[in-house]
């Protein structure tokens, strides 16, 4: 038996091409390794749910580092998370209808939003939805369409209609990027549509940002800065960045520690 028969030796193997920048062919590597196209279907699946590629037709693309499937990011840097989600919870006023975006970040938002505070949560994240259930005094607004296993959500047209129908207290959006000269932005195009109708529709806009968000890239526009009433932010996050969001009118809360708490 070769290395190449074992599973996880080859998945490394294939995880080591992806995170050069190259494409997979399923069938290719079915041939190299002389194994059924089912068993490297196998492997591009477990690499794809570590967040270690995108699954396409015939094979597998690399993924950027801001654009790993939510279930790959759910359990990391927790401490980071959580102490920006308990800055932004801390925002959320009694009897608001708040709307939690997909995000990992922002799912930690549920375990510190205040208790018996006649809150209402609305989401299109499945992963937030579950968390909101699990308290009792929390009422839940769940935004329906066809679920995007990549995002944990719904952001199709069922979903931008529901949401554009909905006058929403404060809006936590998900953020991938943002920059002085770009604004706030998003890696996937049909979730632009719906993070632009959620700030429309927010009294109050908020995002939470790790440090790594402005040295993120993303294609699409969400808004410009000044449509962000309220950022949480870690203390390096980019100067000129933190800077271009206080000018355009933005309340900054820097979380002292958060990056420590890796």
């Amino acid at each position: 038996m070769t290395s190449n028969d074992l599973p996880q030796t080859r998945r490394h193997l294939i995880a080591e091409r992806l995170a050069a920048g190259q494409p997979v062919v399923a069938a290719d590597l079915a041939a190299e390794f002389n194994l059924s196209e089912d068993a490297i279907r196998r492997d591009l699946r477990a690499l794809a749910a570590e967040g270690l590629c995108r699954r396409v037709y015939g094979g597998a693309v690399p993924v950027q580092a801001n654009d790993r499937p939510l279930a790959a990011r759910l359990r990391e840097d927790p401490a980071r998370k959580s102490a920006l989600a308990r800055a932004g919870a801390a925002t959320v006023q009694p009897g608001e209808l708040v709307f939690i975006d997909t995000g990992s970040t922002n799912l930690a938002l549920v375990d510190f939003l205040p208790e018996d505070a006649g809150v209402t949560v609305a989401t299109n994240a499945v992963d937030v939805a579950a968390a909101v259930l699990r308290r009792q005094d929390l009422r839940l607004l769940l935004i329906g369409g066809e679920v995007d296993r990549h995002l944990g959500g719904c952001v199709d047209a069922a979903a931008v209609d529901a949401l554009s129908r909905m006058r929403i207290d404060r809006g936590f959006v998900g953020v991938c990027a943002l920059s002085v000269a770009d604004g706030v932005m998003t890696t996937h195009f049909s979730e632009a549509a719906f993070k632009r109708t959620l700030v429309e529709n927010s009294c109050h806009c908020v995002a939470l940002l790790t440090s790594d968000k402005a040295r993120a890239k993303a294609s699409h526009r969400i808004a410009a800065f000044k449509a962000l009433d309220t950022v949480v932010l870690e203390p390096a996050l980019d100067a000129d960045v933190a800077r271009g969001l206080r000018d355009a009118g933005a309340h900054l809360i820097e979380v002292a520690g958060a990056e420590r708490a890796r």
